[in-house]
């Protein structure tokens, strides 16, 4: 009970508490208190005066302005001396001076001396002394105090007083001014400039000094004029001395002594750091002025390191376009110059056109410096030397996103490596994934051999100009058709195809290269977003489509000249309204056979006697492959694009769909054969056993087609692009080769997980440089041998030498398996030289010779005639760095190279295949006619040829072979110099023919000698290597006995042959073919063939059979 009334009482104390605590606040008057603080008045001064930088700004050019002025007065107070008195030495204390220019200099005197009495008060801190000793203060003090007493003092109204030393105020005050004006408008002063003004400042006080004490001490000797003292100063300064005018009293001799020692102290001071800053601003690059930026185009190149052949490749492709010659380059880069590229930007074509700034893109004042927000492209390079190659790309998409914040406007340009990194910049105008196009291009080259030379070639800005003076025929056909480009028109604007509007796609790019030259290979419809390559005969030329071709120049630049042939048939476009009106293409084919190779397609339900029959064949519709069911894609659609499809069934067990898992985000979508159910991850591996099988080789697989081996360091997601366009949908299943993946690191098992669903793919670990690991993943029976760059040895303390290993192992697998088809990818194109060596082969060296002759000459493509390149087997990635330029001028190119390698796949747009010449096709005898043949019955585009030249080279046996060798020469090469007419065969008895070659050899004297030494060396070359190849091969079988492998796939060593490969782009319609002539073509969409077989069929048969009614009338 006593608890309760304890709390109640405790209770109540509290509320009486709280009512009298807000009684007594309601009592209280309430306080407002502000913060302010009341400065004096010498505070507000030095705000005024010293510390606000717009005031403080006038007051300096005020001031400045009055010592300006005071020495215009000194300078019209000697103009106005009469000269006339005598020359004693109170000449130099007294003067006469106008009682006006005495007023008005007395009044800036008080100004000045008032101004730098208040301005030493307002720094005073409480040592006089130190202000008072300034010499500024004391210049000041002798230049004005004198004019002060002057006022009260009559008599020294006509004192000299030393006026002309204002100028140092003058200078010290400019200093001052210039930095007030920077900080006014918030802007950093360079210090070049500011070097600069000190320097000349300096200079212009030192000879007004000297020029106004020369004159005056020489009032007590001979007076010399203003002039008279300038010209003496100058000729004094500049170490000539002529002597005509001279001092001729002590004080004036002494005054000259003192400024030269002046001089001598000051000016080289100066002089040394302009000179450090100079080279300082050449290492970090200048400024980019607005006005520059507002007159001229620039666009910006952002790298993290800038090489010579990189430069060089963006100058020569850069500038290699009309449009883009008045454009300046600033390349901003973090770091210094290496003297290579210093030595470049010097020479007078790029010093004018090219500025180098040394900074960041993450850094606004660098893109400021560079006038980003000007440019007209920036482009984004990434380091590939790098050894982490991820990192490198982090570096890139951080510079790609400070450019596209600071400068959103800028059209940009972006190099990636790695695909995975990609989509972290899509929103760049134009990307350049480079490990994609690599492993795409590497991958065509195994079914369509040489497509990297095709594919750089064509992205390269060249005239065809390379070779034309070489004695090789072929190297004038090549060059000049490694000048082929792809352009763009319109067909409503162009003269090449305006007049087939209204025609199908194949009748306008046959005609049109059968009139031109040029070849049609796909077209931007008005009604869709995307490039359509070769988009068929269903495809009708409408005025607004966007024409793709390739020529050797564009239309806008083409000279047109009508040419008569008289003998030449003319093609007849169809007549028939009935065969034009359902898009089918007709054309006078003059009776040629076709071969039955050409269209391999064609259904069994076409009359291939009639179609010979005919002089008018039509476009016939029709499958690549009778499996392909168009109602199950089209009942497949709804499913979800990253599941096989299930009723798109091969006999082989194959199905056609996406690919179920992928390995990055942003991987293309591409129709694939896949397998019905996913490889077991066991049996992808081939030197192990599994539950799942015995094998252990890949010969005992049993596989019909040869095998394509890819060695590589790693199994990145860059591989999955090399087996992307191996497994397209579009391919006929007999190009499904095998893909053995040699690697030197496990897998991991998401990439493993990815490539499960596509057929026949196998790996091994182990490494290019084991023999053994090469003869258990099928070196040895294998078709094509991918080598990818290692991304390990990518960087190297020397340039050039990251390519060492690769070049060595792959020399070593050349001369181990010389009938192995090998394809190098190298780092550098510049060891392109090295691929495949032999220092004794004399087509090498002459090719090396051409080489350097064209570039000499200042071609871009003096790579091209390298034997390796040319035939396909090696390529540099930065080969393709053109691509990317080309884009500023060329914004599709990227897009159609994406098609051609198979990266994307759009509907309704064809793909790029080859086609082999055999002996039966060997009757349409010219290109011409195979475009004619191609485009009129399948609809195929040929877009150039890879031909192989081969010669057979017999290794020397007897003395008798090189008696014959030596009697070859004499009768090919000698015998119309020295023996002008043959004996009858009866009269060429043997040692009459020993005289003749004996007397022709004397005849010849040391040079035929020196021809049959030579002769002699190569063919025990021949020998040499001959038997060299056969130990090899003995060395190979036997390591294969021993590893329990089957020799019987080993290619035995046959007669030592001599070849050479090359592209030609676009050639000309009576090129011959020859055997062995591998057409590239694009072949139209197989998918789109399906999609309007059903509305056509009808089409079809009723326009055969107006054709084969129109034959028999």
């Amino acid at each position: 009970m006593a608890d309760g009334e304890n709390e109640v009482a405790s209770l109540k104390h509290r509320f009486r508490d709280l009512l009298l605590r807000e009684q007594t606040r309601q009592n209280d008057a309430k306080m407002q208190v502000d913060f302010f603080s009341e400065n004096s008045f010498k505070e507000r001064l030095q705000f005024y005066f010293i510390k606000n930088q717009r005031s403080s700004l006038r007051v300096r050019v005020f001031y400045l302005s009055l010592e300006v002025l005071s020495c215009i007065l000194y300078i019209l107070r000697v103009m106005f001396d009469s000269g006339e008195h005598q020359h004693t030495w109170a000449s130099i204390i007294w003067v006469e001076r106008d009682h006006t220019l005495w007023a008005v200099q007395v009044s800036v005197a008080v100004i000045c001396l008032f101004i730098r009495i208040l301005l030493t008060y307002l720094r005073y801190k409480g040592n006089i002394l130190q202000q008072v000793l300034q010499i500024a203060f004391m210049l000041e003090m002798i230049d004005t105090v004198p004019f002060v007493i002057g006022i009260f003092y009559t008599p020294l109204r006509n004192l000299f007083i030393p006026v002309f030393l204002n100028c140092w105020l003058a200078k010290r005050s400019l200093e001052s001014m210039v930095n007030d004006l920077h900080r006014a408008i918030h802007r950093t002063q360079s210090a070049m400039f500011n070097q600069v003004l000190i320097l000349i400042s300096t200079i212009v006080c030192l000879i007004f000094t000297f020029i106004c004490g020369v004159e005056h001490l020489q009032r007590a000797g001979d007076k010399l004029s203003v002039f008279e003292s300038f010209y003496f100063c100058i000729v004094t300064f500049s170490t000539v001395g002529f002597g005509d005018v001279v001092p001729n009293i002590w004080p004036s001799k002494l005054l000259v002594v003192i400024m030269i020692f002046v001089a001598l102290m000051v000016l080289p001071i100066q002089f040394e750091d302009l000179a450090y800053l100079w080279m300082e601003r050449q290492k970090s690059g200048g400024d980019y002025s607005r006005q520059r930026a507002e007159t001229e185009k620039h666009v910006v190149l952002c790298v993290s390191s800038i090489k010579i052949d990189l430069l060089m490749d963006f100058l020569n492709e850069f500038y290699a376009h009309p449009i883009l010659q008045e454009h300046y380059v600033i390349i901003l880069c973090p770091t210094e110059l290496d003297a290579a590229v210093r030595r470049v930007l010097r020479i007078p074509m790029w010093s004018h056109r090219v500025i180098y700034m040394q900074g960041s893109a993450l850094k606004d004042q660098d893109l400021v410096r560079a006038k980003l927000n000007k440019a007209e492209a920036c482009f984004i390079l990434t380091c590939r030397c790098e050894a982490d190659r991820n990192a490198a790309d982090y570096q890139t998409i951080l510079r790609a996103w400070a450019v596209k914040d600071f400068a959103p406007g800028c059209t940009l340009f972006v190099q990636i490596l790695k695909p995975e990194n990609k989509f972290h910049v899509k929103f760049a105008d134009h990307i350049v994934c480079e490990e994609e196009f690599k492993h795409a291009m590497l991958a065509l080259n195994c079914i369509c051999p040489a497509t990297s030379t095709f594919i750089t070639l064509l992205v390269h800005t060249s005239q065809g100009l390379e070779g034309q003076h070489s004695s090789e025929e072929w190297h004038r056909i090549y060059g000049k058709c490694s000048g082929n480009e792809v352009y763009s028109i319109v067909l409503k604007e162009s003269i090449f195809f305006s007049e087939y509007e209204g025609k199908s796609f194949p009748f306008a790019s046959f005609n049109a290269y059968n009139k031109y030259g040029i070849c049609l290979i796909g077209v931007h419809p008005e009604d869709t977003k995307s490039i359509l390559l070769n988009p068929g005969p269903h495809h009708t030329m409408k005025p607004k489509d966007v024409c793709f071709y390739i020529s050797l120049t564009k239309e806008e630049d083409s000279c047109f000249k009508t040419h008569a042939c008289k003998n030449s048939p003319k093609t007849q476009p169809p007549t028939s309204s009935a065969i034009t009106s359902m898009g089918t293409m007709v054309i006078d084919v003059q009776e040629t056979n076709i071969p039955s190779s050409l269209y391999p397609s064609l259904s069994n339900e076409t009359n291939i006697s009639e179609t010979r029959r005919a002089n008018m064949v039509p476009v016939i519709e029709v499958p690549d492959s009778p499996s392909f069911q168009t109602g199950n894609l089209l009942s497949d659609e709804s499913k979800s694009p990253y599941q096989p499809f299930s009723g798109d069934e091969c006999s082989t067990g194959y199905v056609k769909g996406y690919p179920p898992n992928l390995p990055y985000i942003g991987s293309s979508l591409i129709l694939c054969h896949l397998r019905k159910e996913k490889t077991p991850k066991c049996c992808m591996q081939l030197e192990k056993t599994c539950n799942h099988k015995d094998n252990e080789d890949v010969k005992a697989y049993g596989l019909k087609n040869k095998l394509i081996i890819v060695s590589a360091e790693t199994a990145g997601n860059s591989l999955y692009n090399f087996i992307l366009p191996l497994r397209a949908s579009y391919r006929p299943q007999n190009e499904l080769w095998p893909i053995v993946l040699l690697l030197e690191k496990e897998p991991d098992a998401e990439f493993l997980e990815t490539v499960c669903w596509f057929p026949m793919i196998y790996y091994l670990l182990g490494s290019i440089d084991s023999l053994d690991d090469l003869l258990r993943c099928g070196v040895s029976f294998a078709a094509n041998m991918v080598v990818v760059d290692r991304e390990s040895t990518m960087s190297a303390k020397e340039d050039y030498m990251a390519d060492a290993k690769t070049i060595v192992n792959v020399q070593t697998l050349f001369r181990l398996f010389s009938g192995l088809n090998i394809i190098t990818e190298l780092t550098h194109p510049a060891n392109m030289r090295f691929m495949q060596f032999c220092a004794k082969d004399c087509h090498s060296l002459e090719f090396s010779k051409l080489e350097k002759k064209e570039r000499e000459k200042g071609s871009n493509l003096s790579f091209i005639f390298r034997l390796p390149f040319a035939a396909g087997r090696v390529f540099s990635i930065s080969m393709l760095d053109t691509l990317l330029y080309q884009s500023v001028v060329k914004d599709y190119m990227i897009t159609i190279t994406r098609l051609l390698l198979g990266l994307e796949t759009t509907p309704k747009s064809g793909y790029l295949c080859a086609l082999s010449i055999t002996e039966e096709d060997l009757c349409i005898q010219t290109y011409g006619t195979l475009y004619q043949v191609l485009s009129s019955t399948v609809g195929d585009i040929p877009i150039g040829i890879y031909r192989t030249e081969s010669q057979e080279v017999e290794p020397p046996e007897t003395p008798q072979s090189q008696m014959s060798d030596k009697v070859s020469v004499f009768e090919e090469e000698e015998q119309p110099q020295v023996l002008q007419c043959e004996l009858p065969d009866n009269v060429q008895t043997p040692s009459l023919r020993r005289r003749s070659l004996q007397w022709a050899s004397n005849l010849l004297g040391p040079w035929h000698a020196e021809r049959d030494a030579d002769r002699l060396s190569q063919q025990r070359g021949v020998l040499l290597s001959f038997s060299e190849r056969q130990e090899l091969t003995e060395l190979v079988k036997k390591r294969m006995k021993n590893l329990g492998l089957s020799t019987r796939g080993f290619d035995e060593l046959n007669i030592i042959q001599s070849s050479h490969s090359y592209v030609l782009i676009n050639p000309s319609p009576d090129t011959k073919l020859e055997l062995n002539d591998i057409v590239y073509i694009i072949r139209k969409d197989p998918l789109s063939i399906r999609l309007n077989d059903t509305d056509n069929t009808k089409n079809i048969m009723k326009s055969g059979t107006q054709i084969r009614e129109s034959n028999q009338l």
